[in-house]
């Protein structure tokens, strides 16, 4: 059996039992000790089959504490919008243009968002966009006339979720400098935003299980009522 690296070796904390969402957070900071500022990740295990459109869970929150990472925005508009945009903080803006180099190649943004009047050239990118989850989307808010106060949302700490084909989120949530009341405060505003966009096809146990980590630690278990799911 091939020996475990010493950073496995000196992970602590029970990693089968169910821990509350306090004492899980406690156990994942108290993990992360690599010599950067390790990420903090949720996975919630949602009793859906994405397959079904009526089972489908896809939306945006707005995370009280941030992400504690600078998401870099482009946006696809033209003229006053345009405007608009670069005004608000956009890391990149523009019009065909911008269009034709993301067709080339060029993805140096993490949120891509459109007005609505751009979205017969945004159509021309889904191939490029969409297997990225990057895809302007009027359902998470970022297709939208009102570019200024979308760039805002995505800077300061909005973060889109949608179920991978297993069923399962995953989002991240924080920084492992973040005080344990700030991540708690992202944790529950996630769980709480996945029970609003519960989907009407969805049947039994919806939210089955929840787990925290961070980067390069061990994932924890948390008690789905100790976060009101």
């Amino acid at each position: 059996m091939p020996k475990q690296a010493k950073r496995i070796q000196a992970w602590t904390g029970d990693r089968l039992a169910a821990h509350s969402v306090e004492d899980a957070i406690k156990l994942v900071k108290e993990n992360a000790k690599a010599k950067f500022d390790e990420s903090i990740e949720i996975s919630v295990n949602l009793g859906v089959d994405p397959r079904h459109a009526d089972q489908q869970v896809r939306g945006v929150v707005n995370l009280p504490s941030g992400t504690g990472r600078d998401v870099r925005v482009a946006v696809i508009a033209k003229d006053a919008k345009a405007d608009e945009a670069t005004a608000a903080g956009a890391d990149i803006v523009g019009a065909e243009e911008l269009v034709e180099r993301i067709q080339g190649g060029f993805m140096e943004f993490d949120r891509v968002i459109a007005t609505p009047d751009m979205m017969a050239l945004v159509g021309r990118l889904g191939k490029v966009l969409g297997p990225r989850g990057l895809m302007p989307n009027p359902r998470v808010g970022t297709v939208t006339p009102n570019v200024a106060q979308a760039v805002k949302d995505a800077k300061g700490g909005a973060i889109e979720f949608r179920t991978e084909k297993t069923g399962i989120i995953h989002a991240g949530i924080g920084k492992a400098s973040f005080s344990d009341e700030a991540i708690l405060a992202n944790v529950k505003a996630l769980v709480d935003a996945l029970n609003k966009a519960k989907p009407s096809g969805a049947k039994g146990t919806y939210v089955k299980k929840i787990s925290l980590s961070s980067t390069m630690g061990p994932g924890f278990r948390v008690e789905t009522g100790s976060v009101g799911a």
